[in-house]
């Protein structure tokens, strides 16, 4: 396990934030992350193509959620290959040092990065470390007064007393810590768990402290399903563009399911169907 946690109730469930608990995937990425991408990156001259490419990664397609070093990797590649960008004559470079350092790091977040830095000077590391702080300082000036979606609040109220509740996030801890105590809904958590505590599937392997059919995963990326998945969790899925229905539905039937052992089987199985329908795998761009 990634960290020390005991249980103290009989259930589990872990609850993704960025997109799921609170509706800031749209503030964040297109206020903070991507002016930041093009500005530290150099790709003023296709900033269109740029937007497209990393609105597609991070919000419109099956990697929406992913840790953000990674998302700015997939965005630089699918800008690689875009036939209006080489037009334009802009190289996109990938950095291979970044890639390098995802591949051997687990605790993708800036404490790491900046120990990365520290040791090797890598060029790569160095601008995705100024990257990753501006868009935290952006983050942080930027997004304020987002309340969780409906239904949030009253199914932490409903699961209260009944389950352990984790925040389960690829997002920094301060911007997690900060979010869930602006609108008082930290209390009803016994941990907060952003990307410097592990990725999702490390943190969630708090689930195997549980009897089987006990856990829960809530999210609205493919990643947190894998990451419950690995885990042998079960999951609902929070759909993007229908986050108040998915919610009102959690609050109304999917808690109940949970706690009475009706969740597993067909009921899942409609959820993940339902869920894998509303996340492309191929961008727009490429139909044209």
């Amino acid at each position: 396990m990634s960290f020390e946690f005991k249980p103290q109730h009989k259930f589990l469930v872990g609850i993704d934030s960025d997109g799921c608990a609170f509706d800031t995937m749209e503030v964040k990425h297109k206020e903070c992350f991507i002016p930041n991408t093009i500005n530290s990156y150099d790709l003023q001259g296709i900033s269109k193509y740029a937007r497209e490419a990393a609105e597609f990664v991070n919000l419109y397609s099956k990697s929406r959620g992913i840790n953000r070093f990674p998302a700015l990797i997939e965005t630089l590649e699918w800008l690689a290959k875009r036939p209006e960008v080489k037009a334009r004559g802009v190289e996109i470079k990938i950095p291979a040092g970044l890639v390098q350092w995802i591949k051997t790091e687990t605790k993708l977040a800036n404490p790491a990065l900046s120990v990365a830095v520290e040791k090797t000077g890598d060029p790569d590391l160095t601008q995705a470390l100024a990257w990753s702080k501006a868009v935290n300082e952006t983050v942080e000036r930027f997004v304020r007064n987002v309340p969780p979606f409906p239904f949030v609040r009253e199914s932490l109220e409903k699961l209260t007393g009944m389950a352990d509740m984790l925040v389960i996030s690829a997002t920094p801890n301060e911007a997690l810590k900060r979010e869930w105590e602006e609108h008082d809904i930290a209390k009803h958590v016994a941990a907060i768990c952003g990307q410097e505590i592990g990725t999702k599937k490390e943190t969630l392997a708090a689930a195997k402290q549980y009897a089987a059919g006990n856990a829960l995963m809530i999210g609205d990326a493919p990643g947190d399903y894998q990451a419950a998945k690995a885990n042998h969790t079960l999951f609902f899925p929070i759909n993007p563009g229908a986050e108040d229905a998915s919610w009102r539905r959690f609050f109304e039937e999917g808690i109940d399911r949970f706690l009475s052992g009706t969740f597993a089987g067909a009921y899942q199985q409609q959820l993940l169907d339902e869920f894998d329908s509303y996340l492309p795998a191929h961008p727009p761009w490429e139909n044209k």
